[in-house]
């Protein structure tokens, strides 16, 4: 039965209808501090909002929760390139599709591509990367003194070794790993929040890796490590392997889903707990706890988008199908309905539920990773340096989807 399209109630306050122009305001350069007073008060009146014709913006909790886990809602299927257009090194399918990372492929491409690589990617693989991790930690923490930026003695050099460590990317090359890295992230927020200078950067960083990559793994072929990408070469499962392009695509998102979003996770958790009244206290005493309220409180991603696969209702709104939903992540997680007091960083606060890992099929494969990245550095800042404290303003990187400080100077006490 077709859902019937008609306005929500929410699009209208006190008599004025809905100015699309607010929405993208919340957006704005001079918000990125601390956006969360302008996301609580759009989601205050405007949980599910009709922006333009098929364009929904989402920002409840419930509503949220149910565009991320929802068969009703899924992706655009996978276009098809002309030859022509086809950008150097841009994997295609053998009947010329877009090559797409799972993570926005619909079942049933999605079911096997992440069963396959769920089979390399094992917890066990995870958690053998603990004593690695705890070595690189105590030696950057280590090596600080005085006032000095977190960000890049920390945050931003600790994900990228552990991920080029997991991949088993040369020590060498992992300078320029994250290079590539950090400008694919750029690209990442949807084209009404696209800058231009983002883009080109983009394309020359996915090529190049591309290319990298499809080096390395043949060398895999050829000399199989004990790493990940040797696992995801040799993958298969009832006979059903990755394609080259399939193995490359994933590569890249794991690159950026495993170095900047736990970068964002360590810098916006520490930046947090330096505001806390106790400090970095809470850090030695339940690091899980303030992991999963760092998730919550300002979640290193903030937005995501799903397309309506049929006309649907959301809530109490009719969406029709090709609509897209855009999933303010920041906003929601912040939402009463989601738990008591959600604007405070309460890092005591029992684990509740959250959406900065995702939902549904969707949910974040490289969690655990994560998880215990933030759970070993919140704990040996805690453990080496208890004092450590803010020595100036912090400063945020100018993308949107993926949140974070671009620079965050402080002080080790010693």
């Amino acid at each position: 039965m077709r859902a019937e399209v008609r306005a929500h109630p929410a699009f209208f306050c006190e008599g004025e209808q809905l100015d699309p122009q607010e929405f993208f305001a919340l957006f704005a350069a001079e918000r990125r501090p601390d956006p969360y007073p302008h996301y609580r008060r759009w989601r205050e009146r405007f949980p599910v909002a009709e922006l333009a014709e098929r364009m929904f913006a989402v920002s409840g909790f419930a509503e949220a929760t149910q565009v991320l886990r929802d068969p009703a809602f899924g992706h655009p299927e996978p276009e098809y390139l002309d030859p022509a257009d086809r950008l150097p090194d841009q994997p295609v399918d053998e009947s010329g599709r877009v090559v797409r990372a799972f993570l926005s492929l619909n079942p049933p491409d999605h079911t096997r591509l992440r069963r396959l690589v769920a089979k390399a990617f094992t917890p066990r693989m995870v958690e053998q990367l603990t004593p690695r991790i705890e070595e690189i930690t105590a030696s950057l923490i280590d090596g600080v003194r005085g006032e000095f930026d977190l960000m890049t003695s920390l945050a931003k050099p600790l994900p990228v070794e552990v991920i080029a460590e997991l991949l088993g990317v040369p020590l060498d090359d992992r300078e320029r790993f994250a290079e590539w890295s950090h400008a694919l992230a750029r690209a990442l927020d949807p084209p009404f929040l696209q800058r231009p200078e983002t883009v080109e950067p983009a394309v020359r960083a996915r090529q190049s890796f591309v290319g990298y990559f499809r080096e390395l793994a043949d060398r895999r072929r050829r000399e199989p490590g004990d790493d990940l990408l040797s696992a995801l070469v040799a993958v298969s499962d009832a006979g059903d392997v990755l394609s080259e392009g399939e193995l490359l695509v994933t590569l890249t998102l794991l690159l950026i889903a495993g170095h900047e979003t736990t970068t964002n996770l360590i810098g916006n958790g520490v930046l947090a707990l330096l505001r806390h009244p106790d400090g970095l206290r809470p850090a030695a005493e339940a690091p899980d706890r303030v992991v999963e309220e760092v998730l919550r409180h300002d979640s290193p991603v903030q937005l995501t988008a799903r397309t309506a696969l049929r006309d649907t209702v959301l809530g109490e709104v009719a969406v029709p199908a090709g609509s897209q939903a855009i999933v303010l992540i920041g906003a929601a997680n912040r939402d009463p309905s989601a738990g008591p007091d959600p604007e405070s960083f309460d890092p005591s606060r029992a684990p509740g539920r959250h959406l900065a890992f995702g939902q549904g099929i969707h949910f974040c494969l490289g969690a655990p990773l994560a998880r215990l990245e933030g759970r070993i550095v919140f704990r040996e800042l805690a453990r080496r340096l208890p004092e450590l404290r803010a020595a100036g303003d912090p400063k945020w990187t100018a993308t949107t989807t993926l949140r974070g400080l671009a620079t965050l100077p402080v002080a080790s006490g010693r």
